[in-house]
């Protein structure tokens, strides 16, 4: 028997790609490098992403119908191709990058998504470029604190791939998960979802040359900070409390997972939110209605540098909820305070960069 092209292409011609119902020949998926030797064919099939999820079906579709419409005695040899780049590897995802910041808490409600925001803002007001990844996946808060809901960041196309611009707000690049759901609902989603979604904001996104990338991350620990620990070399952590007791328990934990010998991510040090009560109208006074200093007694005990004490100002809800964050205006007392902290957080990291190697990601050993 004598194979030429035309047998093969009749052949996949019968197959059909369940992506746009189209045969592989018609959605133009069989490359033109052909090769025939004998009863020997080789060629490639084309996908538009390499993580397509019916690659692996295609190909042993392809393979059956030549041996069905053809010959079972042809040696059948199948590679594929995406016309998009793949994704960069875990650890490579984000070359531009200079540092990695992750804000983390024990526990939630100890404003943690708040000292993240004014942080990143604090950061463009002292002359850095700032991306700003919101990767509490299942109660996503940036969207309202930058007053971005009805933001819907669209793909451009560059080296090859399609990528999700990030939003532009008050100078930083900022991305959400709730940029691409309703706000109005709960978001139902397996673990590995929603790791898939994270990995999706971190490296199927044009974030481009920054000097920080402050990340949000979900309270406590999860899934999430595991997936963010194993795609990202994380270039060191903050970890935010409030003065009480259950708050500094839970902040322990947070230091802890992130000085886990298989992780090893240093402690740039704490944040103490709500450290105190001030009043607008009596700027000068403190009520220490969550307990005094509970925060630099833990920085103390722990050996970290505590980043900041913020206070507790009704400003700081309202500049919030209506999205112009605190750090915004550096003649409030918070405004300042998120200023300094950002200073702070800056020393540490060219300290920790001058005194440390590079962090690398967390390998899963199988």
């Amino acid at each position: 028997m004598t194979l030429y092209p035309k047998l093969i292409h009749d052949a996949l011609a019968t197959v059909r790609y369940p992506g746009n119902g189209k045969n592989l020949v018609e959605a133009e998926m069989v490359a033109d490098n052909l090769r025939i030797d004998g009863m020997k064919v080789s060629f490639s099939l084309v996908f538009e992403k390499s993580t397509d999820p019916f690659m692996k079906s295609m190909v042993k579709a392809a393979e059956t119908a030549i041996h069905t419409y053809v010959s079972p005695d042809v040696e059948v040899t199948i590679t594929t191709e995406s016309r998009q780049a793949a994704r960069p590897e875990p650890g490579k995802m984000l070359p531009q990058v200079k540092n990695v910041i992750a804000v983390s808490s024990g526990k939630g409600g100890v404003g943690k998504s708040t000292v993240a925001a004014n942080l990143a803002v604090a950061l463009v007001r002292l002359g850095y470029k700032v991306g700003l990844l919101d990767a509490d996946i299942f109660g996503p808060s940036m969207p309202k604190m930058f007053q971005v809901e009805d933001a819907r960041p669209y793909a451009v196309s560059k080296d090859g791939r399609d990528l999700i611009e990030p939003v532009e707000k008050y100078g930083l690049k900022l991305l959400s998960i709730g940029f691409f759901v309703n706000p109005d609902q709960a978001t139902l989603w397996r673990g590995g979802m929603a790791s898939n979604a994270l990995k999706q904001l971190v490296g199927d996104a044009d974030w481009g040359d920054l000097d920080y990338f402050v990340i949000d991350t979900p309270p406590g620990t999860s899934d999430i900070h595991l997936t963010l620990l194993q795609t990202l070399a994380i270039t060191g952590a903050v970890i935010v409390t409030t003065p009480q007791q259950v708050a500094l328990a839970d902040a322990r934990k947070g230091v802890d997972m992130y000085r886990n010998d298989k992780v090893n991510v240093p402690i740039l040090g704490l944040v103490e939110n709500m450290a105190w009560f001030t009043p607008a109208e009596l700027p000068e006074n403190k009520y220490y209605i969550f307990g005094k200093e509970g925060g630099k007694r833990l920085a103390d005990e722990l050996g970290v540098p505590l980043l900041g004490q913020i206070p507790l100002v009704q400003s700081i809800c309202e500049s919030g909820d209506e999205g112009q964050p605190a750090a915004l205006d550096a003649d409030t007392v918070t405004g300042r305070a998120f200023l300094q902290l950002a200073a702070a957080v800056v020393r540490q990291v060219d300290r920790r960069n001058v005194e440390m190697p590079p962090t690398h990601i967390v390998e899963v050993k199988k």
